[in-house]
């Protein structure tokens, strides 16, 4: 990992620590190292891979122990856990708690973008309550091919 790269997700891991503590809680070492891992990660980590490369550090941790943090960084908007890939990416704003989301995920290279868009998530809200239905989360997880992979799909080349 580059410094640069280094002092972008230190920088990551104090907004995060701030943010808890306004919320009055408390981004702890063993949280941190779990957010750490998911913001360094190149694709979404599953628990079990966070919990692989959490013994790297610390010998005795656990399954219940990396479960725990991750429950903690999601109530407090940190992270999203994408239920398609069972795994973990860091939220895009993790000031606002509880926005809606929308994930992009790439099948063929694995990336996953977060995008935000309230006019989706209004209309989605919307047409829940139509059916008496009270949203209390909404994640959406979009399936397909990103900008870089579809035009390989397709056999055409994306303009330079």
């Amino acid at each position: 990992m580059s410094t640069q790269d280094r002092r972008a997700t230190d920088h990551r891991l104090d907004e995060a620590a701030a943010i808890c503590a306004k919320r009055g809680a408390k981004l702890t070492e063993l949280r941190r190292l779990v957010l750490s891992l998911i913001l360094d990660a190149a694709a979404p980590p599953t628990a079990y891979q966070l919990l692989d490369r959490m013994q790297e550090a610390r010998k005795g941790a656990v399954p219940p122990t990396v479960y725990r943090a991750l429950e903690f960084l999601m109530e407090q908007g940190l992270v999203h856990k994408l239920e398609r890939l069972n795994a973990f990416v860091p939220c895009i704003d993790a000031d606002h708690r509880d926005h809606a989301a929308q994930f992009l995920i790439c099948k063929q290279c694995g990336t996953v973008t977060e995008i935000e868009d309230g006019p989706t998530s209004r209309a989605l809200k919307r047409a829940a309550e139509i059916q008496g239905f009270l949203t209390e989360s909404a994640i959406v997880e979009l399936v397909g091919l990103c900008a870089a992979c579809a035009p390989s799909a397709t056999g055409h080349r994306a303009a330079p």
